[in-house]
């Protein structure tokens, strides 16, 4: 458990209630360490992934992140800052699926920015490659000729491998939804991602009881605000997941609210919400925790073997917000509003 910066401790110290809640009383065998990430180990021993931090990682089954960043930090050299703790867990443990599911709840469907009824009964995943990509690609840079005009360059490269695991994972995420998988691309005219459709197509008939279809990225995004709820999951690599799930995650009314997991081959994960630090409300008690709630939910599904338990966890939100219970963040004037802990302990009593 890595609290990390801002709200990060705050929201993480309600999803320990939660699990020591699931050990005490719901079977759940499991021991959590505590460790630190981002600006507050930067802080405290000058790095932002200590050694220790990194070996408790490597070690666990599953990892659950608040957040990290901060403008405390903002000014530390490149290699400093507390972003880099994040993705060093990331390259370290190869994880490579980012899952990042958006779903709307009946009572939250207002909050959207889209119409109620093009959003409400919202729920979508999207599997975003996270280890390969333009991200990653080399060679890249900014040269400069001899004239003194400046070039920046990136290389979009994926091997096929690289795909076909990731095309994998989203068929196996889609067998135990609605079986529909929309792969995302631009394979008109990029070669790697006609590589990237020609793979997963492949994959795609070692699941013949999943639908797949495709999509170039620029229609994907219009159908996200057009018709939301026409997907089940959709697979795209890392530049075009980072944007699409950015979009989808508006799509909910709510930031606050969404959980995200990212995956190795192993079943190993680090499990987060999808907000940031919001350094902003730090300390003020009234951070909504529902995303890492939400999280620990995925982490008991992917990680942990224990979908019943995710089940019930899900469920105990669902229950909350039918209530009429909000943080500020998704208070629409009506319902009750409360803070952190108290929505902490209404889903537990829920559970």
């Amino acid at each position: 458990m890595l609290g990390g910066d801002g709200i990060g401790p705050e929201v993480v110290a309600e999803a320990r209630k939660l699990i020591d809640i699931l050990s005490a009383d719901h079977g759940l065998a499991v021991t959590c360490e505590e460790g630190l990430v981002g600006g507050a180990a930067y802080d405290a021993e000058g790095t932002p992934l200590p050694t220790r931090t990194l070996e408790q990682a490597r070690l666990a089954d599953a990892i659950l992140l608040g957040a990290v960043g901060g403008p405390a930090w903002e000014a530390l050299p490149y290699a400093e800052r507390p972003e880099r703790g994040l993705l060093g867990i990331r390259a370290a443990l190869d994880l490579y699926a980012n899952l990042r599911p958006a779903m709307t709840y009946p009572e939250l469907a207002a909050a959207s920015s889209l119409k109620p009824q093009l959003v409400a009964g919202l729920d979508l995943m999207i599997v975003r490659e996270l280890t390969g990509g333009i991200y990653f690609g080399e060679p890249r840079g900014i040269k400069t000729a001899d004239n003194g005009e400046r070039t920046g360059f990136n290389t979009l490269v994926y091997s096929e491998p690289e795909i076909e695991r990731i095309a994998r994972t989203a068929f196996e995420v889609a067998q135990v939804r609605g079986r529909r998988v929309c792969s995302v691309d631009k394979a008109n005219v990029l070669e790697s991602t006609e590589l990237w459709r020609e793979v997963v197509t492949e994959v795609g008939r070692d699941y013949p009881d999943c639908e797949l279809s495709h999509l170039y990225v620029d229609n994907a995004a219009m159908q996200l605000v057009r018709q939301p709820r026409q997907f089940d999951v959709i697979v795209t690599t890392n530049m075009f997941g980072d944007i699409l799930s950015d979009v989808a995650a508006m799509l909910t009314g709510s930031i606050g609210m969404l959980p995200s997991a990212s995956l190795n081959s192993k079943g190993q994960g680090m499990y987060e919400p999808v907000h940031g630090s919001a350094p902003d409300i730090a300390g003020k008690g009234i951070a909504n925790p529902l995303a890492t709630v939400l999280s620990v939910a995925m982490m008991l599904r992917y990680s942990l073997g224990e979908a019943a338990l995710a089940d019930r966890v899900d469920r105990a939100v669902a229950r909350v917000i039918a209530d009429g219970l909000r943080t500020a963040d998704i208070y629409q004037g009506e319902g009750r509003m409360v803070g952190t802990a108290e929505m902490g302990d209404a889903v537990i009593a829920a559970l």
